[in-house]
Parts: C-alpha cells; sequence; structure tokens
C-alpha cells in the first residue's frame, strides 16, 4: 500500500471527514457552506478539508473570495478497489460459498 493511500485511509477514518466527502458527492461546495452544514467551528472544519485535500480526497480552488471544495471521485474508487482486493478470498463464517486465502 503505497503513502498516499494510508494518508486517504487515515483521513477517511474520521466520521466528519466522511461527512464532509458525503456532501461533496453532491457537489462542490464552498468552504463556508461545507462549515455551515456541521455542528463545529470554522478552523476544526478547515482543519479537516486541509487532511482531506492532502489525502488528495478533494480539491479546492479559490473563485474570488470563496475557497471551493470538489470531491476527486477516482481516488475514492482507487481506494474502493484496494479494499475489494484485500478482502477477495476471505472466508466469511456460515458462508459456504467463500474461500479462504492460502
Amino acid at each position: 500500500m503505497s503513502e498516499n493511500e494510508r494518508g486517504a485511509f487515515a483521513a477517511l477514518a474520521d466520521p466528519t471527514r466522511r461527512g464532509i466527502l458525503k456532501l461533496l458527492r453532491q457537489g462542490s461546495r464552498a468552504a463556508g457552506e461545507i462549515a455551515g452544514s456541521f455542528s463545529l467551528s470554522k478552523p476544526t472544519i478547515s482543519h479537516h478539508l486541509r487532511l482531506l485535500e492532502e489525502a488528495g480526497l478533494v480539491r479546492s480552488e479559490r473563485r474570488g473570495t470563496s475557497i471551493v471544495y470538489t470531491l476527486q471521485a477516482n481516488v475514492l474508487e482507487e481506494l474502493a478497489a484496494e479494499l475489494l482486493d484485500l478482502t477477495a478470498g476471505l472466508r466469511v463464517p456460515g458462508d459456504p460459498k467463500s474461500r479462504r486465502t492460502p
């Protein structure tokens, strides 16, 4: 697993950051609009957005006086593929069709 993937998984570990990503699935949002969707201070949301951006999960763009964040869906798709690869061959208890990893 690459350093970028580790950073992305670490970023996803936080429920607030996952909530931000869910919000951004609906479309790009200004930082203030994102902050208004949570009961957290703007500096706290800014910290979460910075970590998401460092992990490559979102990108930011300055538009006038606002910073607009956009979900990087391709990175999430790559992480999902990595998770599927990690779980391939795992045995599910009670499922006779599942197999064990050698």
